[in-house]
Order: structure tokens, then C-alpha cells, then sequence
């Protein structure tokens, strides 16, 4: 076989040309700190890099559920303790007025039922404590508020849940009905009946209605257990999920990062070798046209 020069030129060309694609390849993965920068360079580590990635997509949402979800427990668990504390005073007021009975004072009894009547207002404001504009005592309803100022219940019995992890969900709200009673025993129609037999200083119906405060009490502290047993769950289904996320992308870390000290050697020892081929091609293609001419 006849070797000319321009054979040896094409077939140093495609030598240095083959040198500066790997030399551009380490480049590139250096910048991108990737092995992968397209699926041809490992179609088995493209398909577990997309896995990893759909994984941790789900896992950051279900953790972004959990902090929703955190968000309507607290703020129903804060609602319940403050109204549980004025529930305290009302039954003291209860008590304080059975105790004076009818042979108390107009005036007295009248301050003990006002109180008790400011502390109605105050449970039926709580009652309509919202999280991002939805009252949490009020179900799935669209409106604004779980009470009127009636104190009747104007919510539905929708429950809200939150997906918080691979087929978990768990409720984040508390029913008006649930958590305050409904029909004669509601919370709101006992202390309107006990500011009403307060003013007429009715100690047999008054003995009632610290029996209906009572239970309404003891649902509400029921409610709160109820509630932070969910709050804990919920945290712990967070955690699960943020410690998820942290394996898949040390994972996903292995499957496509660059060795990053041995990415720096081989661009080194490629350079080396593109230069040194420079170097042998300089030498083997000497002729040029005045060495022809002469």
C-alpha cells in the first residue's frame, strides 16, 4: 500500500481530532460535574437517574404535605388550648354563681352572666380560627367561617386530608360538631344558657349546665389529644420523608458525579498526551510545499 502525505496527514488529523474530543468529554464533565450530559454516555444510569429523580420529586412533596398539614394541626391544637383555658374561667363563674344562688345581687349576678357571655364570643371567634383563609373547624367548607355569630354551625362534614407519605394519609382538621358538640349540649347553646340562668340566679339549672360544660370540657381535651397524636405523626412521617430525600440524592450522587480529583488527573494526562501528540506530528509531517520545490 502505497503511504503518500496526504495519507499521513489525514491520519494524524484524525488522531489529534480523537485526542480533543476526549479532552472536550473530561471538560464537560468537569463543568457539569456530571458523568451524564446526554443519555447515550450511560443509558443504565440515565433510566436510574430518572428514578431516583421521580423518588425525590415525591418525596419533597410529600414532606411539603406534612408541613400543611403541621401548619392546620397547630393552629386547631393552639384554638382548642385557649378556649379550653376560658372554658376554665366559665366554670368557675358557674360555680361561683351556685354557689350565691338567687339570694345574690342583680348587679352581681348580671357581671357573672356578662362575663360568661364575653367568653362566648371570644369561644365563637376561636371557633372560626382559619389556616391560608379556610377555618379549620369547618370542614371542606368554601366559606370563611365555621360559626355565625349565632354560634350555629354553618361548615359541612368534609374531612381534610393530606398525603403524607406512599399510600398514608392521615386527617388534619376538626369538625365544629366534632369538637364543640352539637344540638342542646353544643358548647355555645350551654354557656348561652348558663349566662341566661345566671341573671335569674336558677341553681338547679345552673347544676345542669356545669354538667354540659363539663362534657364539653372533657370533648375538647379529647379533641387536643386527638389532635397532637396526629401533629406527632405527622413530624415523624416528615422526617421520614426528608431523610428519604437525602439518601436518594446521595445516590443519585453515585450514579451520575464525577470523581472529581480523578476527573482533574485525566484531563492533566490527556493534555499531556495531546501536546506529546502535537509534538510526534510535527515532526512526521516535515515536507511542506518549499521542501516540494526544491
Amino acid at each position: 500500500m502505497r503511504v503518500t502525505q496526504q495519507s499521513v496527514a489525514a491520519r494524524v488529523m484524525t488522531g489529534l481530532q480523537g485526542n480533543l474530543n476526549r479532552l472536550g468529554d473530561l471538560q464537560e464533565r468537569l463543568s457539569s460535574g456530571t458523568m451524564i450530559s446526554r443519555p447515550s454516555d450511560s443509558p443504565t444510569g440515565t433510566v436510574s437517574a430518572m428514578q431516583f429523580r421521580s423518588e425525590m420529586r415525591a418525596a419533597t412533596q410529600y414532606a411539603r404535605n406534612a408541613d400543611d398539614g403541621l401548619g392546620w394541626l397547630n393552629t386547631a391544637e393552639g384554638a382548642l388550648g385557649s378556649m379550653s383555658t376560658q372554658l376554665n374561667r366559665a366554670r368557675d363563674l358557674a360555680l361561683q354563681g351556685m354557689s350565691s344562688g338567687a339570694g345574690g345581687s342583680t348587679e352581681a349576678r348580671e357581671a357573672l352572666a356578662v362575663e360568661v357571655d364575653h367568653i362566648r364570643e371570644s369561644l365563637i371567634g376561636l371557633a372560626n380560627t382559619r389556616y391560608l383563609d379556610r377555618p379549620v373547624f369547618g370542614g371542606t367548607t368554601p366559606g370563611d367561617v365555621a360559626y355565625d355569630p349565632s354560634g350555629a354551625y354553618v361548615g359541612d362534614a368534609g374531612q381534610v386530608n393530606r398525603t403524607i407519605g406512599d399510600g398514608t394519609k392521615v386527617r388534619v382538621d376538626v369538625t365544629g360538631p366534632e369538637a364543640f358538640g352539637s344540638g342542646p349540649e353544643q358548647l355555645f347553646t350551654v354557656l348561652a344558657s348558663l349566662a341566661q340562668n345566671l341573671r335569674r340566679g336558677d341553681s338547679a339549672s345552673l347544676g345542669a349546665d356545669l354538667d354540659n360544660l363539663d362534657g364539653g370540657m372533657s370533648t375538647i381535651r379529647s379533641q387536643l389529644a386527638d389532635v397532637g397524636a396526629r401533629a406527632n405523626r405527622v413530624t415523624n412521617m416528615r422526617q421520614t420523608a426528608e431523610d428519604r430525600l437525602l439518601t436518594l440524592k446521595s445516590q443519585l450522587s453515585d450514579v451520575e458525579g464525577i470523581d472529581l480529583p480523578d476527573t482533574i488527573m485525566q484531563i492533566k494526562l490527556q493534555e499531556v498526551a495531546y501536546q506529546a501528540a502535537l509534538g510526534a506530528s510535527a515532526r512526521v509531517v516535515q515536507p511542506s510545499l518549499i521542501d516540494f520545490l526544491r
